[in-house]
């Protein structure tokens, strides 16, 4: 069965969190442990199996860091 997929180009994240507080699913968080190319804190997928593909994360993002992808094996 295939599921959906969350792509963030990191490298341009800018650690705002709007994509956190969207998510209805509650499966983005800031990565602490990493900092970017740009200096920033970005933001991760901790649970892809609970991913609706609701859209609203990438619907948010001021910088267009992420893409949503339904049925991904």
């Amino acid at each position: 069965m295939a599921g959906n997929s969350v792509f963030f180009d990191e490298k341009f994240c800018k650690g705002c969190l709007l994509c956190v507080a969207s998510c209805p699913q509650k499966i983005l968080e800031q990565d602490t442990e990493r900092v970017n190319s740009s200096g920033y804190n970005p933001v991760r997928c901790v649970d892809p199996d609970k991913c609706t593909a609701c859209t609203m994360c990438a619907r948010i993002c001021p910088d267009s860091v992420i893409t949503v992808k339904r049925g991904v094996s």
